[in-house]
């Protein structure tokens, strides 16, 4: 019985370990396990420790798993049926790759109710794992300067003058209109605070995920499809209910929004304990306080999702006890929700002094995070499969692209002559 346990325990750590090579890993605490083991079986735990971090098919699993492939087929459906893979149609194939635990996995299980998991335990679990321990929250959203999300602007509160300073991606409006296929679940989340008792009132089926990730978990059930449409109905509900539109920190094919709340929200309650260390990205605008116009109500103060608006005497020697909104420009977001509740007009938005710089997509954004996380090696060097020459030219044309200190970090991991000989070629032109 004991060298039973040793096994079993055995393919649980070996799972963390996979989860650990993304630049996204999860802390490997007895709390991580105990949520690992009401996700994944003991035998699964062990199957999903040995596949690879790209993209694979069946046959690739069924070899790494020694099994037959319909056998190899048939775990890989279940899997995804259960949001542990994402799985997506390439040139008539059918091809899986495993999301990391955030935002991936732990998110897609509490998605949808369902009565396959002990969701109430698996809450409380992600409760204690993420709100009261810090390891896995505070890797997750401070280490390294890339960030996984970012804010979006509260369209709605731009004046002209500021809409023409909004680039596309920075809408969450266009990113929905762009979609090739939109998928809403319900917010991980508020759900998870529901069963602890926690949760606010905010709307619930809110959760918006887009592209290629929508495709697999609206195919699976996970999530529901629904058109542009719809999608901007709920995003206008989202911001009548003062949320913060929170998302995939690149520019094109963004996976996923989601509509968030100060009190429920990992991201924002990351960004509440730990806002020096910038751990969402910000938009590219920030309010200013038109004081003479503010009479202190503090309005925008309940609004802030993060809590850097705060009041301050005004210094009024007329009226002693009158104040006025004051902002942490250090930690604000500059989402723009605070000024939706200002009737006096006494919040502007204006432009930040230096750009925010947002990946261009997935590849750029994984492959900058593994190199400030000291992970590169894990993505180039994958386990079980070798990397094809397309996907190898896409990771050396983001790093031939980064800043010089990036690209040394990125050479020292990778310990490649051939990289090192790019990058000294390239500094020649």
């Amino acid at each position: 019985m004991a060298h039973h346990n040793t096994i079993k325990h055995n393919n649980y750590k070996k799972l963390s370990e996979r989860l650990n090579l993304f630049p996204q890993g999860a802390a490997p605490t007895d709390l991580l396990f105990e949520i690992l083991k009401i996700l994944f079986s003991e035998r699964e735990a062990g199957l999903v420790s040995a596949l690879p971090i790209k993209p694979f098919n069946a046959v690739k699993a069924a070899d790494i798993w020694k099994l037959k492939e319909p056998d190899a087929k048939s775990i890989l459906n279940d899997l995804a049926d259960r949001g542990i893979l994402i799985d997506a149609c390439n040139d008539e194939e059918v091809v899986y790759s495993m999301p990391p635990p955030m935002a991936g996995f732990f998110e897609f299980s509490m998605m949808r109710y369902r009565n396959d998991i002990d969701q109430k335990t698996l809450a409380e679990l992600f409760y204690q794992y993420m709100n009261v321990e810090e390891d896995f929250i505070r890797n997750l959203f401070t280490m390294g300067e890339t960030q996984l999300g970012r804010a979006f602007i509260n369209e709605e509160v731009l004046t002209n003058e500021n809409a023409l300073h909004v680039l596309d991606y920075e809408r969450a409006s266009e990113v929905i209109k762009t979609a090739s296929s939109i998928g809403i679940g319900i917010c991980y989340c508020r759900h998870k605070m529901e069963h602890l008792g926690k949760n606010c009132d905010a709307p619930m089926d809110i959760c918006m995920t887009f592209n290629g990730s929508a495709d697999s978990l609206t195919r699976h059930g996970i999530a529901r499809k629904v058109d542009s449409s719809e999608a901007i109905d709920l995003l206008q509900k989202a911001r009548n209910n003062n949320l913060v539109q929170f998302g995939e920190n690149v520019r094109e094919r963004v996976n996923f929004i989601c509509n968030c709340c100060g009190c429920c929200c990992e991201a924002l309650i990351a960004a509440r304990r730990f806002g020096f260390l910038n751990p969402v990205h910000t938009t590219n605008f920030i309010p200013f306080v038109v004081e003479e116009e503010c009479n202190g109500c503090g309005k925008c103060v309940a609004l802030c999702p993060v809590e850097a608006m705060g009041l301050v005497s005004s210094n009024d020697p007329g009226k002693p006890n009158r104040k006025k909104a004051k902002l942490r420009e250090d930690i604000c977001l500059g989402c723009g929700v605070c000024l939706s509740g200002c009737n006096k007009n006494a919040l502007k938005l204006k432009s930040r002094d230096e750009r925010v710089i947002t990946p261009v997509n997935s590849v750029h954004r994984v492959v900058t995070m593994s190199i400030e996380r000291g992970k590169l090696q894990n993505l180039i060097f994958d386990r079980q499969v070798m990397f094809s020459h397309r996907a190898m030219a896409a990771v050396l044309g983001v790093i031939l692209k980064l800043p010089p200190l990036k690209q040394a970090l990125a050479s020292r991991q990778f310990k490649s002559r051939y990289l090192a000989a790019l990058i000294s070629r390239q500094k020649k032109y």
